[in-house]
């Protein structure tokens, strides 16, 4: 596959990941669908790092690797498309870094479990638990408000986790491919002829 081809199908993967990771932080917002708890959402759902990380910060390398795996920069294809692909290297390196905040941030989250309340007091009541509450759901019910926050907490979480484990790996494709196609160029100029 040559760099533009790969570039292109990189992008396409990357753009509806991003928009997963925004959704995802947006229901993170609203524990169990209600606006009534945002008092005492988790510290890891006010980082956004599905909204910053995981979304905006993959939306720019993949609109870049889409727009690499296009014609070039005079539209004819002349310099290989050598300056997309440059750019597309800039952009991927943000990638990484933004997926990387987005997985250390959910694995955080889910090590530590939500904010919630159990026998009148708020705390994070499952970080002493090592991660072994994610086994243990007779433990998610303890949780007296928000109503259903561990599984609401620990399916967006690990939605994000898995996102951006996937987003760090295209990002990281596209790093080399982009590299190769500044020095080699794209092939696919050769293939019309």
């Amino acid at each position: 596959m040559c760099t533009g081809k790969c570039a292109r199908c990189v992008g396409l993967s990357l753009i509806p990941l991003s928009l997963v990771c925004i959704v995802a932080n947006a229901l993170l917002l609203v524990p169990n669908g209600q606006t009534t708890w945002t008092d005492h959402l988790s510290l890891q759902v006010w980082l956004m790092a599905g909204f910053v990380g995981g979304g905006l910060l993959i939306l720019c390398p993949g609109i870049s690797a889409v727009r690499a795996g296009g014609k070039g920069c005079c539209g004819a294809g002349c310099c290989g498309n050598r300056c997309r692909m440059l750019n597309s290297i800039f952009c991927s390196a943000v990638g990484v870094l933004g997926a990387s905040y987005c997985l250390g941030v959910s694995g955080t989250a889910l090590q530590n479990g939500p904010n919630c309340l159990i026998d009148g007091k708020w705390d994070y009541h499952f970080q002493d638990s090592g991660g072994s509450y994610l086994v243990n759901d007779t433990l998610w019910e303890l949780c007296e408000a928000p109503p259903r926050v561990v599984p609401w907490n620990v399916t967006l979480f690990s939605l994000l986790v898995a996102a951006s484990c996937l987003e760090l790996v295209l990002c990281g494709i596209q790093l080399v491919n982009a590299v190769l196609g500044v020095l080699c160029g794209d092939c696919r100029k050769r293939e019309v002829h």
